[in-house]
């Protein structure tokens, strides 16, 4: 025997739910099913999210990569403190 669950949401968030759940090919009940029986079994919540960078930070990010792969902006490798203080001196 089922049971049913009246669970208040916005619309974007059950719009987004029901969109990523198509994207993997799983009905939204399914996961939510999935996750009330972990929450059964774990007797314990948890939350994670990807988490996003700011658009700034991924800018300099990606312009520090760019100076990377193009060898450009890089300090040499030093064998010891002494060379590594003599080079930041001549800078």
């Amino acid at each position: 025997m089922k049971t049913v669950i009246s669970v208040k949401t916005d619309p974007a968030t059950k719009a987004q739910a029901q969109a990523v759940a198509k994207t993997i090919g799983i009905p939204l009940s399914t996961l939510i099913n999935a996750y009330l029986r972990e929450l059964a079994a774990s007797q314990s919540v948890t939350f994670s999210m990807q988490p996003r960078l700011k658009r700034a930070v991924a800018a300099s990010l990606r312009r520090i990569n760019d100076d990377i792969e193009a060898g450009r902006n890089l300090s040499p490798e030093f064998n010891n403190t002494e060379e590594m203080v003599a080079y930041l001196n001549r800078l």
